[in-house]
This record gives structure tokens, C-alpha cells and sequence, in this order.
């Protein structure tokens, strides 16, 4: 005898599509101290498959760890689905921790793209020659201008408005298909708190 519960894949990526296709207008709102900035769940989720594109032409494979280091915005849910979405890894890191843990945390992790608030570029500037595997910085800006020492401290440095208008295509970006049995599915989206 079969079951009669549902078979269907409990994976983020049919989150994110349910949510596209049922609460298109749903609205995220992002505060930005003084004033409140709105979109869409569809437009999120049109974003997201933009930002999983532009992570795929850096360099990101399934299984690559991406960093986030971010306040609760827009930007960072959209990383919260592309990440995972696209088979990668969402490491997110606490901006709270001091730098000597956040750097051995982005270095056990092996983090290949961290994707950046503006307001905290500096703290990772001042860490980045210790930081061994990060290739590229993607920064959720405020609309400030990136300092120059900060910019050269950290290398690769590219704007996420840049980044996702770039990944434009017809029909979005193809996600592959997880299977939510797979022992890696549980950890496509990791929490790490410091060791010792």
C-alpha cells in the first residue's frame, strides 16, 4: 500500500516558485532608516534568478560557498533564495563577530563570493589580505560611492545593481532540479557560530 500523503520536493526552490506564482503581489519592504523601500515577491523572485545568473558567469558551481554579510534587506532575501536555489551554499556571516572569527569562519567555509552591505565593506576590508578564497565582492550598495583604500583593500569589487542587470535572459535562469534527499540538500543554507 502507498502512502497518501503528498510527493512533492520540500526544497527552497518550490518555495520560491510557489510564492512567485501565488503571492506575486506580496510586497518585501526594506528599511532604510528615514524612509521604507518596496518590491514585489515576483519582482524578488525575477531578481533572484538574475543574481543566481551572475553567480553562475563568476565562477559559482553547485556545492561553492557564498557569503553574505548584510543587513535585513531585499538584496540579502534574494540571496537567501538564489544561493541555495541555484545548488550553491548561503553561508551567512554575523556581523557581529570580531574579525579574527569572522576571518577563520570565511576560511573554514572556503566562501567564493561574499555578497556585501556597503555600510560594512570597511570591516571586511581591513581583513581581506587574511581572507583565502574570496574572488569576488558583491556589494548591495546604499548609492555611495566605494572608497578607494577600501575598493583596492578588497580587490574585486562589483556593484550588485551592475552584477544582476547583467543576467538578464529570456525565460530567467534554468534552476536545477535538487532532490531534497540529497545529504547536501539539508546544508545549502548554513549557520556557523565560532569554535573554540
Amino acid at each position: 500500500m502507498q502512502s497518501t500523503m503528498q510527493d512533492f520536493p520540500l526544497t527552497i526552490t518550490m518555495i520560491l516558485r510557489h510564492g512567485a506564482a501565488v503571492y506575486p503581489d506580496s510586497e518585501v519592504v526594506t528599511w532604510e532608516g528615514d524612509s521604507a523601500r518596496r518590491a514585489t515577491y515576483a519582482q524578488v523572485a525575477a531578481r533572484a534568478e538574475k543574481l543566481a545568473a551572475a553567480l553562475k558567469r563568476l565562477g559559482v558551481e553547485e556545492g561553492d560557498r557564498v557569503g553574505t554579510f548584510s543587513w535585513n534587506t531585499q538584496e540579502h532575501l534574494e540571496a537567501y533564495f538564489a544561493v541555495p536555489c541555484m545548488g550553491a551554499v548561503l553561508h551567512t556571516l554575523n556581523v557581529r563577530l570580531p574579525d579574527s572569527q569572522l576571518v577563520h569562519i570565511v576560511n573554514e567555509a572556503e566562501d567564493k563570493v561574499i555578497v556585501a552591505h556597503s555600510t560594512l565593506l570597511a570591516r571586511l576590508a581591513a581583513v581581506a589580505a587574511e581572507l583565502k578564497t574570496v574572488e569576488h565582492y558583491v556589494v548591495a550598495d546604499d548609492g555611495a560611492p566605494v572608497d578607494p583604500p577600501v575598493r583596492a583593500a578588497l580587490g574585486s569589487v562589483l556593484g550588485y545593481e551592475d552584477v544582476i542587470g547583467g543576467g538578464a535572459r529570456a525565460g530567467g535562469f534554468a534552476w536545477p532540479e535538487l532532490d531534497e534527499r540529497d545529504a547536501d540538500a539539508a546544508v545549502r543554507v548554513v549557520l556557523v557560530w565560532p569554535c573554540g
